[in-house]
């Protein structure tokens, strides 16, 4: 197991099936993105902290840091 840090992802529109490669924020989570293609809100499902940990192929990086604790209340929240 790598201590590395990925910070980018690639981000799939539910409603359309867009994808694009972003950088995720190490300093907050993103709990908002706009689909480049179809113009969709993409906000977390239940019990995501953030749109990485919902549409993306890598979680957000508070997650990859604590992977004891993934889940609600496991990162974004004080």
């Amino acid at each position: 197991m790598t201590d590395k840090l990925i910070l980018e992802s690639v981000l799939t529109c539910p409603e359309c099936g867009h994808s694009k490669m972003e950088t995720m924020p190490t300093n907050a989570c993103q709990w908002f993105y706009e689909c480049e293609r179809c113009h969709s809100l993409l906000k977390p499902k239940a019990g995501d902290c953030c749109v990485y940990c919902s549409y993306g192929s890598v979680p957000c990086p508070p997650i990859q840091q604590a992977p004891a604790q993934k889940g609600k209340g496991a990162c974004c929240s004080a």
